[in-house]
């Protein structure tokens, strides 16, 4: 069955990701589109370096047309944030990314963009994904993609030069130029190399790069930017001594960062840092927007600039509501994705980069110092974790025992209050743990913040154990 969770569709690679599956999707997608109105003013559509990309962008694009729709389609893979870019710029009501962002090779999905360039939210794909499921195959129209580009229905585009000038008319080039900065890009074998490289070059920084090669299996780790995945970068930035170790997902929706001591600093502090910043040396103001399992030291930032800080279930299109609803400068989430007012609605690695390499050429400080000022002027909060798969077995088990039945273990501190909007998350006076289920995979996350690592993986500890969960900090 085709189930959307908060990133799109995504399935295994020969499993639930077939050409079958895919044509559904686009199909279900097509008709909508028909109903609504918007056939004529055209889907843009793209795709990543993931095994079968292409080829599934292809399938989507041929049934697109069969059903009356007009394509744009963007003939190199390149970031989903390019996607939802040329979503907003040509104002159309719909796009379509074929990739699985940083979940594991075997896997490939599709995420679907709204008007706007936002992720799709829920009363969207929950019509598209029953009537996907409901479709018979044989119903479906396709056209050979040649030939729908020989008639018109398919268009090959580049809307790259557009997205990257976006980015470079947000971010103060004149001072970056000013300070040579040294850079080791890692792409994690990804799509962000060309826009990442262009906007360096353009500001004058020097860089180095690692794995950028076309790697299906993404040199065999996790494409997602991690302690345990950026090793190899870690030891690039020392080893050319560097201003910044930058990298992004398989899709360049997320960002990770290693400082000029070659030391992992976590998206929670890239979110944090970078609100500051705006604050402070740009003077602008607005609330902020963060996840359920994202960082209250951003609520903290907030608060010293009388700003709210607004929490929101996780999924970026709940971030990107939010930061509609409320005029917010800033919102992000724990795994790396941000986006900040003025710029595209949904998560975009390359900007959040381009962001960082301007704070660094702003501030004039290193990226260790800017950690440390943090810390002094609002305290430290530091964030355990971890998660498990799980059989279906176990994740009605531990659904039932937390969710139904709403138990609790006994905790060493007084409990301030308990939500249920998206998992459990207990609050404490200056902490908070949650454990919810992940919503593109089949695994179980726990995640706990307090004002030591030993604290915050206590208190991960004593909600796993409670569930049943094997730990080991």
């Amino acid at each position: 069955m085709i189930e959307f969770g908060t990133g799109g569709w995504r399935a295994i690679i020969g499993d639930g990701f077939i050409r079958e599956n895919i044509q559904r999707v686009a199909a279900a997608l097509a008709r909508c589109m028909v109903r609504e109105g918007c056939a004529e003013k055209g889907i843009v559509v793209g795709y990543d370096r993931r095994f079968l990309s292409r080829e599934a962008c292809i399938w989507f694009a041929e049934v697109m047309a069969g059903e009356g729709v007009r394509v744009y389609f963007v003939n190199l893979s390149c970031p989903t944030p390019q996607i939802m870019f040329t979503v907003k710029h040509l104002r159309l009501q719909y796009g379509a990314m074929v990739t699985a962002s940083h979940n594991p090779a075997i896997y490939n999905g599709i995420k679907l963009f709204t008007f706007g360039g936002r992720d799709a939210a829920e009363e969207i794909t929950a019509p598209i994904q029953e009537a996907a499921n409901a479709l018979d195959a044989a119903e479906i129209r396709t056209v050979p993609f040649e030939d729908a580009l020989r008639q018109g229905c398919i268009e090959l585009i580049d809307p790259r030069d557009d997205y990257l000038d976006s980015i470079l008319a947000q971010i103060d080039t004149a001072a970056i130029r000013s300070r040579r900065l040294r850079v080791v890009l890692d792409p994690m074998f990804g799509v962000s190399l060309t826009g990442l490289m262009t906007i360096l070059y353009t500001t004058r920084c020097d860089v180095d790069v690692i794995n950028d090669r076309h790697d299906a299996f993404f040199g065999r780790h996790l494409p997602a930017p991690t302690p345990e995945t950026l090793v190899d970068l870690q030891q690039a930035v020392k080893e050319h001594c560097a201003n910044v170790g930058i990298a992004t997902d398989g899709d360049a929706d997320r960002l990770g960062i290693i400082d000029e001591k070659g030391r992992y600093v976590s998206a929670n502090q890239v979110l944090v840092l970078l609100y500051a910043y705006l604050l402070e040396y740009k003077g602008w103001r607005g609330p902020a927007v963060r996840n359920i399992a994202t960082t209250h030291l951003l609520d903290r930032v907030a608060a010293a600039y009388d700003q709210p800080c607004y929490e929101v279930p996780v999924g970026f299109k709940h971030i990107s509501a939010a930061m509609d609803q409320y005029n917010a400068l800033i919102g992000g989430e724990s795994s790396g994705g941000l986006t900040v007012r003025g710029h595209i609605s949904g998560k975009d690695g390359l900007y959040a980069a381009s962001l960082l390499v301007e704070m660094l050429a702003v501030t004039g400080k290193p990226l260790s110092q800017l950690l440390q000022d943090l810390n002094d002027r609002y305290g430290e909060l530091h964030t355990a974790e971890f998660d498990w798969a799980l059989t279906e077995e176990s994740k009605e088990r531990i659904h039932k025992l937390i969710m139904e039945e709403k138990r609790l273990p006994a905790f060493r501190q007084p409990i301030q209050r308990v939500s249920y909007r998206d998992g459990c998350k207990v609050y404490f006076e200056n902490a908070w743990v949650i454990v919810r289920f992940s919503g593109t995979e089949a695994r179980i996350r726990i995640f706990a913040e307090d004002d030591t690592i030993h604290h915050a993986k206590t208190l991960v500890g004593i909600m796993a154990d409670f569930v049943g969960l094997p730990f080991d900090a």
